[in-house]
């Protein structure tokens, strides 16, 4: 009997499914030894060596594990492919004390997958374990020597983290600069035109483009007043087709999935967060149903590639089948190739038909990666594209005016047939060289520059990975961090950060630009890449970054002022002692003290009203509060004369059918707050 232990408990039952009597699967339940929580647990002195524990909950895991192994001839480790897998099971062996364990990794939880990897046992990788203890003892060094820091300088609480302290970098600007952005007003002309030959019911439209055969930028029409002085010179024109360009467009297909774009598309298609992805992800992975989830690599197996071939060709016909099979390959450089695209291991699993063994999460996540692979091997679909030059006579301004009219019709929905996207025909009436036009009307628009969005999960998902800062192990749990930690906040989609998170990320930018560089963090991963292929050793990596980093915080205790970064002053007065309130910062928020603490300890929140007197009392205002544990809700601000409150944010309007306030949810929805009323 061969013991084979994997981390969880679906993937031991998937592999029991597949090996025969002669192999004893089991669980480890993640990993089993870690750094301790109550200490630093690194001896910076003796080339950072950790100090590992078995944790606290692997202990009754240890225990029955080692009575399998009294029992079993050889033991063979089958974790995750990645560098937090090969570490589990580094970490396994010596809690186990296994001498010569065999080591397995499979892409795919198949029948196949696992043969051959049987097959093909080998020792366990200490380049990938070296570069996760780097990760970790980085992560630690960071967490354990700056979070007291914050602590001391900042509130008690707080935490400071290597990767998600760049994030909440990433946020903090964002938000800068939509709060500092100045929309500027800009002009577009349109002309609604009618064929000279036409019914007189085939109407387009065309867009002023060029003035004087010089292209129009966005900006160009400001006022106006410059808008209507082209109006009258265009109300006089004659209008002649100059030019009509006719070409055929092809629309590829998207490449399949990787860890960052999986998350992407769940967050904009199905409204999940990287966590939930995550999730639901890793059980589609454990349950035999798509390849590993955590990978960077655009790479298909032949194989499989051919596979989806053959379903193309059966369910959807040769048409939507290219010659050749497509093959991508990713531009990041730290991308490895070895491993594949997430895709289904069975093409031919169709959603529908495994539906009845999924939840719903599962099964809508399983049917985004199932048709965004098939997609990826189909044909590319094709637009016939219309282009119409409209060059007028020579104004009373003695100016050429030159207006453009697009139309596309799709000729082939060729991989959109599975992948639909937003696509609209905009058909043009048949039209002719030097043809005539009627003016039909002439309308101005005018319109304002729009701010930048905030971030959403899946567009900082992508700006990390943009910038080379973190893996496809690490954008979920860093997106978590910072929500849970109350540096940012998500509003419907949006991500928005708190005024302590501001305060410590501004800290971190002044007094330890090195955390925050985004610059210096992508060489730290890319440092951490080249430990896992064997190119360095971790310990001079370690080294590099923590004596610089060290001498910096042991000068910060010293310069830095609490008051300078905590409080700011007020123009309101304590109505118990007469004395100023000063604004000050606290784990959740700034709020309002006495300065004449601790004689008296008079605190009142800050909270900017959403513009809604309270429904209920009619005299306080509708304010964002927050619960203890720094979850927001909405209360008056007569509180606790009056206590109304809600979860979700009014809108200040009230419900037709009832008069109860409407609310606008997380998912961006209108509804009644009344649960017995079901307006939507």
């Amino acid at each position: 009997m061969q013991l084979v232990i994997v981390e969880s408990p679906t993937k031991s039952r998937t592999l029991k499914g597949f090996l025969g009597p002669g192999y004893d699967v089991q669980a480890s339940f993640g990993h089993v030894r870690d750094l301790p929580k109550n200490e630093l647990a690194i001896d910076i002195e003796n080339n950072f060596a950790p100090k590992y524990v078995i944790m606290p909950k692997a202990r009754k895991t240890i225990s029955f594990l080692k009575e399998k192994i009294k029992k079993n001839k050889d033991v063979i480790l089958a974790t995750d492919q990645d560098r937090e897998g090969e570490a589990i099971a580094w970490h396994l062996s010596f809690a186990l004390g296994l001498k010569n364990p065999q080591r397995i990794v499979f892409h795919e939880i198949t029948k196949t997958a696992i043969e051959e990897a049987l097959k093909n046992p080998r020792g366990i990788d200490i380049n990938l374990v070296d570069a996760q203890q780097a990760r970790r003892i980085l992560d630690r060094l960071v967490g354990y020597k700056l979070s007291p820091f914050l602590w001391k300088k900042v509130a008690r609480g707080l935490s400071a983290g290597r990767v998600q302290s760049v994030a909440v970098r990433l946020v903090v600007e964002k938000q800068r600069e939509i709060d500092n952005f100045k929309p500027e007003e800009y002009w577009t002309i349109e002309a609604e035109f009618n064929p000279s030959t036409g019914s007189g019911q085939e109407t387009f439209v065309a867009t002023l483009n060029k003035i004087d055969d010089k292209i129009i930028s966005k900006l160009e029409i400001k006022t106006k007043i410059d808008a209507d002085n082209i109006i009258d010179d265009l109300d006089d024109a004659e209008y002649k087709i100059k030019n009509i360009e006719q070409k055929e467009v092809k629309k590829y297909p998207f490449p399949p999935f990787t860890t960052s774009t999986l998350q992407q598309e769940a967050s904009r298609k199905l409204k999940m967060s990287a966590k939930q992805t995550m999730l639901f992800a890793q059980q589609l992975y454990e349950s035999g149903l798509i390849t590993y989830m955590r990978t960077d690599s655009l790479n298909l197996a032949t194989q499989a590639v051919f596979k989806i071939r053959n379903l193309i060709n059966k369910d959807f016909g040769k048409k939507y089948l290219p010659e050749k099979p497509i093959f991508y390959k990713t531009k990041s450089k730290s991308a490895q190739e070895a491993h594949e695209a997430i895709r289904p291991t069975f093409p031919d699993k169709n959603p529908d038909s495994i539906k009845k063994n999924l939840d719903d999460h599962q099964y809508r996540l399983y049917k985004l990666i199932w048709a965004r692979t098939i997609a990826c091997q189909m044909g590319s679909a094709i637009f016939n594209s219309t282009a119409v030059d409209i060059e007028t006579s020579k104004s009373n301004n003695n100016h050429i005016y030159e207006l453009r009219a697009n139309g596309n019709v799709m000729k082939f929905d060729g991989f959109l047939k599975v992948w639909p996207t937003q696509t609209e025909d905009r058909i043009l009436p048949e039209l002719k060289k030097n043809e005539v036009l009627k003016l039909i009307k002439l309308v101005p628009g005018q319109h304002f520059t729009q701010p930048p969005f905030p971030y959403t999960e899946a567009t900082l998902i992508k700006a990390l990975e943009e910038s080379g800062i973190g893996r496809p192990s690490t954008y979920a749990p860093t997106l978590d961090t910072i929500q849970k930690r109350n540096y940012v906040m998500r509003k419907i989609r949006y991500l928005h950060p708190t005024d302590i998170g501001i305060v410590v990320n501004d800290l971190l930018v002044e007094h330890f630009p090195e955390i925050v560089d985004i610059e210096f963090t992508a060489k730290m991963e890319n440092d951490l890449d080249k430990i896992a292929e064997g190119k360095t050793k971790w310990v001079p990596v370690i080294k590099s970054f923590y004596a610089p980093f060290a001498k910096n915080l042991e000068e910060k205790y010293k310069t830095i002022d609490k008051k300078e970064i905590t409080e700011e002053k007020s123009d309101q007065i304590c109505e118990k002692c007469g004395s100023a309130m000063i604004i000050k910062i606290g784990r959740f928020g700034k709020f309002l003290a006495c300065s004449n603490f601790p004689k008296c300890k008079n605190t009142k929140s800050i909270n900017a009203s959403i513009g809604m007197k309270c429904p209920r009392c009619n005299t306080g205002d509708i304010i964002e509060r927050r619960t203890k544990k720094g979850k927001i809700f909405y209360g008056c601000s007569n509180y606790p004369k009056c206590d109304f409150a809600l979860w979700d944010r009014p809108t200040g309007e009230n419900c037709p059918k009832c008069s109860s306030p409407l609310v606008k949810t997380r998912f961006n929805k209108v509804k009644c707050n009344n649960k017995e009323c079901d307006f939507v």
